[in-house]
C-alpha cells in the first residue's frame, strides 16, 4: 500500500503556520530540540508512545532537509533504514515516497549483507516527513531557538546528579518545561561553517548558528565530557554544464524495492526513474589539491573528520597516486542540480571550480553553490545509558551527530530509540532496551555507549555479531512485534501487518517441512536441478529449497494445493532457507564467544604477523591496547566481531596444540623411563 497524497505546498504552509502560530501549552512530556532526522524522528517516536511531545526548531521549512546526499540507505546503514521503519518510524516510507533512483547494493553477496538505498528528490522528501509530523497527535511544532536548558536538583530516588526541567527559548522571557528533553542539534552546538580560510559561526550554510548557551549548560552545568568533530559537503553542480556522455551511465533498478514493510511499490514508477553517473578524479585533481593547501584552514585542523566519507583533499593526501570514484547524482526530478558525491571540499570557491573542471565530463562545470566544512562540539557518549540518556542527568537524552555519529540513518535510528525512552521516562516507564543480538540499532547504541567515538560513528554490517539473522528482510519479525508488546512505538496498524507476516512465514515453513521425500522422488519431482545421485537422505521441501538453483515459485509450481497461498512470501521464504544451517552455526559461536569472555590472551602474541585474517587496522589496535582477556578485545573500538571470532580461533587451536605438544613431551618421557626401567638389573 502506499502513503495517503500529501497536501500541496502552499496549504501544508498554512496548516504549519496554524499549528505553530501559538503554544497550546507551556508544559509537556517530552521536548525534542532539532528538527533533522533525529530530531523529527524523536518526536515522532515520543508522540506514538503516547507523550505529549513538542518540537523546536529554528526554521519549519527546513524540517526533514536533506543537508548532504539526497540519499537513503546503503549497506549496514540500509539495515537501519527497515529497523527504523518497523518500529514505525519515518524515514522509509518517506525514502519509498521520494526516492527516485532504487537499487539492492552488494547483490552479489549474500541476503544478510544487502544494502537497500535510494536516491531522494530533496523537496518531496521535505514534503513527506513534514506532512507526517503535521497530522501527528499530540505533536506541536515550534520555530525557535533554545537558549539553555532548564536545570534543578535530582530526584533522590533516581540516580544522577541534575534534574532537565524543560527550555528557555532566545529572545523570549518564558520558559517551557517537560519531564524529559531530547536534544539532536546535529553540526549546530557550537558549530563552525569553514570555506577556504574563512570561517564563520553556523551548523549549515544559510541558517542562523545555534545558541551558546546550550553549549554552557552541557560544558559548564551538567560538566560533561565535550569533544570536536568535524564534516563536510561537496558544491552543488549545474547539471547542464557537465557533459554526461564521458561518465558511466549507471541505471538504477529495474524492480525498485520498497524500504517499508508497509508499501509494495515505490511513488516512483520504474519508468520514471533517474540514473546516476560515474566518473573519476585525475593527476590535475591532486595537484589542484596540493597547490592549495595553504589556503584551507579546515583541512589543517587536528579535529577529526570521518574516515568513511573523507574530502577529496584527505583521500588524496592519504591515498597519493591513486583515481578516485565521483558519483555524479540527481538531487531531484525538477531539479538542474547534481550532487558529486565523493568531492566534499573545504578549499575557496575558485579553486572548488579549478578542482572540478580537472574531472572528465566536467571540463565545462558550473557550480551553484560551493562545498563547505564544518565544526561541531559532541558529547562523548560513554556518558550515556543503551537508553540514551545522559547517566548523570536525569530526563535529558541525546541523540545524533551530538553523540559522534555521521549520517542521516544513524541519526534517524538514534532519534527514534531516544524520543521512545524520553516518552517512557516521561510517563513513568521503565526503559526499553534492545540488545545488539536482535537489531543493528541496537548494536549503533552499545557501541557508542560501551566503547565511545574517536571519529565519526558509521554503520558498517562488520559491526553486527549476529548479521546473518539481523538481515533487512526480517526487521519486521525481529521489532514491530516487539515494538507494540514491549516498546509501545509501533501501530495498532503495523502489528496487525508484522503478525499476519509472522503466521504466514511460519505456516509457509511449516509446509516445507513436511515435504518429505527421498532424493530420487525429488529428481523426479525436479529433472532440472542436479541433486547428486550418491546422496540417498530422505529431504525436506526447506532442504531442497537450500539449493542455489530452486526457488519457491517451483516448489509451489510442483506443490500448488500446499504452497501457492504463500507466494507472496517467495523471496523471503528462500533467504530463510538459505540462512537457516548459517543462523544456527553463528548462534552457537555466539554462545561460545559469551561464554569464553573471560578467556586470557597471551600477552606476548605477536598481532602484527598473527597467522590469522585480522585487518591491519584492528593488528595494530590489538597491538597497541594488548588486551588481557578477549571480552576486553570485543570492547575496542575499531576491533570487529568478525576478528573477535578469528582470535578466538586462534587461541583455542593453540592451545589445544600446546596441550597436545606438552601431552607429547610427557609420553616421551614416560616411554624413555619405562624403558630405562627395562634395563636396568635385576
Amino acid at each position: 500500500m502506499l502513503t495517503k497524497k500529501l497536501p500541496a505546498v502552499r496549504s501544508f504552509l498554512l496548516l504549519v503556520s496554524r499549528r505553530v502560530g501559538h503554544l497550546a501549552r507551556q508544559q509537556y512530556n517530552v521536548i525534542v530540540v532539532g528538527g533533522g532526522h533525529a530530531g523529527t524522528e524523536a518526536a515522532a517516536a515520543a508522540a506514538r508512545v503516547g507523550a505529549e511531545t513538542l518540537l523546536v526548531t529554528q526554521k519549519i521549512h527546513t524540517i526533514g532537509a536533506l543537508s548532504c546526499n539526497p540519499s537513503l540507505g546503503g549497506v549496514g546503514k540500509g539495515q537501519l533504514v527497515k529497523e527504523i521503519d518497523a518500529l514505525d518510524g519515518l524515514c522509509g516510507r518517506a525514502g519509498d515516497y521520494a526516492g527516485i533512483h532504487f537499487s539492492i547494493l552488494n547483490r552479489r553477496k549474500g541476503p544478510a549483507v544487502w544494502g537497500p538505498r535510494a536516491q531522494l528528490d530533496r523537496q518531496r522528501y521535505r514534503e513527506f516527513i513534514q506532512s507526517e509530523l503535521l497530522s501527528t497527535p499530540r505533536l506541536t511544532v515550534l520555530e525557535g531557538s533554545v537558549e539553555e536548558l532548564l536545570v534543578t536538583e535530582p530526584n533522590p530516588e533516581e540516580p544522577g546528579k541534575h534534574r532537565v526541567t524543560g527550555i528557555r527559548l532566545a529572545n523570549c522571557d518564558h520558559s517551557i518545561s517537560a519531564s524529559s528533553v531530547v536534544l539532536t542539534t546535529g553540526t549546530f552546538l557550537s558549530g563552525s561553517l569553514f570555506v577556504g580560510q574563512t570561517s564563520s559561526p553556523g551548523g549549515r550554510i544559510g541558517d542562523a548558528p545555534s545558541s551558546a548557551g546550550l553549549s554552557h549548560t552541557l560544558r559548564d552545568r551538567l560538566r560533561l565530557k565535550i569533544g570536536r568533530l568535524r564534516t563536510g559537503t561537496p558544491p552543488r553542480i549545474v547539471r547542464d554544464s557537465v557533459d554526461l556522455s564521458l561518465t558511466e551511465l549507471h541505471p538504477p533498478d529495474s524492480h525498485p524495492t520498497p524500504f517499508s514493510f508497509l508499501n509494495t511499490r515505490t511513488h516512483c514508477k520504474p519508468e520514471e526513474q533517474l540514473p546516476c553517473y560515474l566518473t573519476y578524479t585525475t593527476p590535475g585533481v591532486e595537484r589542484v589539491v596540493r597547490e592549495s593547501l595553504h589556503l584551507n584552514c579546515h583541512i589543517q585542523q587536528d579535529t577529526k573528520g570521518p574516515r568513511y566519507c573523507p574530502s577529496i583533499e584527505s583521500r588524496v593526501l592519504r591515498f597519493p597516486g591513486r583515481q578516485h570514484q565521483v558519483w555524479l547524482e540527481p538531487e531531484g526530478v525538477t531539479s538542474d542540480l547534481l550532487y558529486p558525491q565523493g568531492l566534499s571540499m573545504t578549499m575557496p570557491p575558485d579553486t572548488q571550480l579549478r578542482l572540478i573542471r580537472e574531472i572528465p565530463g566536467m571540463h565545462r562545470a558550473e557550480i551553484h553553490t560551493p562545498g563547505y566544512g564544518v565544526q561541531y562540539d559532541f558529547v562523548c557518549p560513554t556518558q550515556l545509558s543503551p537508553a540514551l540518556q545522559v547517566k548523570s542527568t536525569q530526563g535529558l537524552f541525546l541523540a545524533g551527530q551530538i553523540n559522534g555519529t555521521t549520517g542521516y540513518e544513524e541519526a534517524a535510528a538514534q532519534g527514534l530509540w531516544a524520543g521512545t525512552n524520553a516518552a517512557r521516562w516521561a510517563l513513568s516507564m521503565p526503559p526499553a532496551v534492545l540488545s545488539r543480538t536482535e537489531s543493528y540499532i541496537g548494536v549503533l547504541i552499545d557501541d557508542l555507549v560501551s566503547r565511545g567515538v574517536t571519529e565519526p560513528y558509521r554503520m558498517f554490517t562488520s559491526r553486527a555479531e549476529f548479521r546473518t539473522s539481523l538481515r533487512p528482510d526480517n526487521a519486521d519479525l525481529r521489532l514491530s512485534l516487539k515494538g507494540w508488546k514491549e516498546v509501545g512505538c509501533v501501530s495498532l496498524l503495523r502489528y496487525h501487518e508484522a503478525l499476519r507476516v509472522k503466521n504466514s512465514l511460519q505456516d509457509a515453513l511449516t509446509s516445507l517441512q513436511a515435504l518429505s521425500m527421498s532424493t530420487t522422488n525429488w529428481r523426479k519431482k525436479l529433472p532440472s536441478i542436479h541433486i547428486s545421485e550418491t546422496k540417498s537422505s530422505i529431504l525436506t521441501g526447506m532442504d531442497v529449497l537450500q539449493y542455489k538453483d530452486v526457488t519457491f515459485e517451483m516448489l509451489a509450481n510442483v506443490f500448488p494445493e500446499r504452497l501457492s497461498s504463500y507466494m507472496e512470501f517467495s523471496q523471503r521464504l528462500k533467504i530463510e532457507a538459505v540462512y537457516k544451517p548459517h543462523c544456527d552455526a553463528n548462534k552457537k559461536e555466539i554462545e561460545r564467544i559469551q561464554r569464553e569472555e573471560n578467556m586470557s590472551l597471551p600477552q606476548d602474541i605477536d598481532y602484527l604477523s598473527l597467522p590469522v585474517s585480522l585487518s591491519q587496522e584492528v593488528r595494530e589496535i590489538l597491538d597497541r591496547v594488548r588486551p588481557s582477556t578477549l571480552g576486553a578485545a570485543t570492547r575496542l573500538e575499531g576491533v570487529t566481531p568478525a576478528a573477535i571470532v578469528n582470535l578466538l580461533n586462534y587461541v583455542n587451536f593453540s592451545g589445544k596444540k600446546e596441550k597436545r605438544t606438552h601431552r607429547n613431551q610427557t609420553d616421551e618421557r614416560e616411554d624413555e623411563q619405562r624403558a630405562r626401567n627395562i634395563c636396568l638389573p635385576q
